[in-house]
């Protein structure tokens, strides 16, 4: 069992940044994909970005390719989304997601699930 708990939403003016934290518990760190995804009100929640096992390899969505990174570090068993230039468009809740067995795009394969964080882009 994979434990999620995501911190550093908050509201900023578009152009602005924010990093976005999930801490992990539970089963070894080190062994699974993580990812984020987003849902925005009336929408169906979307894929933004996922990083490997080992980070060294990472996928991104097309609409943020370049401005948003995602990292994971091993020591203190956290993911991090660094944000930059942010959009109106980049307002949502944003959702950590592990244990999935391989790097993806897709929700349907992480088993374990944070409960959100707000993002709220200002114009």
């Amino acid at each position: 069992q994979v434990q999620l708990v995501e911190s550093g939403g908050g509201l900023v003016q578009a152009g602005g940044s924010l990093r976005l934290s999930c801490a992990v518990s539970g089963r070894t760190f080190n062994s699974y994909a993580m990812g984020w995804f987003r849902q925005a009100p009336g929408k169906e929640r979307e894929f933004v970005a996922s990083i490997g096992w080992g980070g060294g390899r990472t996928l991104y969505a097309d609409s943020v390719k370049n401005r948003f990174f995602i990292t994971r570090d091993k020591a203190k068993n956290t993911v991090y989304l660094q944000m930059n230039s942010l959009k109106p468009e980049d307002t949502a809740n944003y959702y950590c997601a592990a244990d999935s067995a391989y790097l993806s795009v897709y929700d349907r394969d992480f088993r374990s699930w944070g409960q959100g964080t707000q993002v709220t882009v200002s114009s």
